[in-house]
């Protein structure tokens, strides 16, 4: 087990929980500067584990299979959150795990997330928990409506949420969440949503990169936007947000920070994913270093790479939707990749994946122009032809 202290170096063994596609670029980013990589993913065939150099497929709960995993890696870091707080404490027990389990263990948990933010005084929509035997309706009667009803846990991409808009509203979200621990947001009406990415190494250096504007479809990010077209006091209050999270949570690795813009101009903490974040995807294309190679510097001891932007960039997320649908719901056909390889300023990444569903993120591609404006027209359109 290396110190703190002790830079990890190219040829050492990284640890990745979870074979997603962020474990899948963030493999691709290790290996290239020289690292091995192993994966630890419950279903075997995995999109990270098919880049990687070992691929084990056990439950996260396999206490036995874990330590084994731990003991062949210099640092283990995870790529989702919803692994099991236990076994994270388990592997901290045997070797670095980095961001540590206390990180993850605010952040992958609705509740304690937004008391953690309310407790150390960053500002956040309104909110009111109910337990899983408790008020509901109390609850709502504290937020007030409009508001947004969440799980506690394991939410993302829109699941396990509904808005509230009316009175009519909460028969329906009392069957939804009957005997589920919830958190209820105040509805915001934002003028649009932004987020970074922020590292921080072990020796408590932060970089925060571009602040990206994300446009949602369905509660799933559609396109990122850097840089993000929002005033410059309001890219200014995300990136210091984001600096003194890392910061205040002793962050070691890489996050993404969520945030609402209000029509006043105020900037909201949404969400927090210690981990790499769907909307940093455009700094592989378009930054001097991408968000996956400054996790393997953040969690390595390494010296944090450049976060500068090289070109006004729009990443689009390619889901399972796109690819040719009959009328029983079968697959019948591929995408038209002619039309986006075809262009000089796009970059695509697919994600290995078995196989294509409907709002699943099958790969994105991005979209490089001489102004944000110009690249996300281009985006739509390039979109619009798959």
């Amino acid at each position: 087990m290396s110190s703190p202290k002790q830079a990890i170096l190219p040829g050492k063994t990284i640890g990745v929980l979870g074979g997603g596609q962020l474990g899948r670029m963030l493999a691709h980013a290790a290996t290239r500067l020289g690292y091995r990589v192993h994966v630890y993913e419950p279903q075997a065939g995995c999109p990270a584990g098919a880049v990687a150099h070992k691929e084990v497929n056990a439950p996260y709960e396999d206490l036995a299979a874990l330590a084994d995993f731990a003991r062949e890696c210099d640092v283990v870091t995870y790529e989702f959150e919803n692994v099991p707080s236990a076994p994270l404490q388990h592997i901290e027990s045997l070797t670095a795990l980095r961001p540590h389990g206390s990180v993850l263990a605010t952040a992958q948990n609705r509740s304690r997330e937004k008391r953690w933010l309310r407790d150390n005084g960053f500002p956040h929509a309104r909110f009111a928990e109910v337990a899983a035997d408790g008020d509901l309706e109390a609850g709502l009667r504290e937020v007030g409506v409009p508001c947004v009803v969440k799980t506690a846990d394991f939410g993302y991409d829109g699941k396990g949420q509904l808005k509230v808009m009316s009175e009519a509203d909460v028969s329906a979200a009392r069957k939804k969440f009957a005997g589920q621990p919830v958190v209820i947001e105040q509805f915001v009406d934002f003028a649009c949503e932004v987020s970074a990415v922020v590292a921080r190494s072990a020796s408590a250096a932060v970089r925060v990169f571009p602040i990206a504007e994300n446009i949602h479809a369905n509660h799933i990010l559609a396109f990122s936007i850097v840089p993000a077209r929002v005033p410059a006091e309001v890219l200014a209050k995300a990136e210091k947000l984001a600096r003194l999270i890392a910061e205040r949570l002793d962050l070691v690795g890489v996050m993404g920070v969520e945030f609402f813009v209000t029509q006043s101009g105020d900037v909201l903490v949404n969400e927090l994913a210690p981990r790499t974040h769907n909307s940093g995807h455009y700094t592989i294309d378009a930054c001097m270093t991408s968000q996956f190679e400054q996790q393997v510097r953040a969690i390595c001891g390494l010296p944090l790479g450049a976060v500068t932007l090289l070109s006004p960039v729009v990443m689009v997320n390619i889901l399972g939707d796109a690819w040719k649908w009959d009328a029983e719901g079968k697959c019948v056909g591929e995408p038209n990749w002619d039309a986006l390889l075809a262009q000089p300023n796009v970059r695509l990444h697919l994600y290995g994946k078995a196989e294509p569903r409907p709002g699943r993120k099958m790969g994105h591609f991005t979209v490089t122009a001489r102004d944000a404006d110009m690249a996300y027209e281009f985006a739509q359109k390039y979109l619009a032809r798959l």
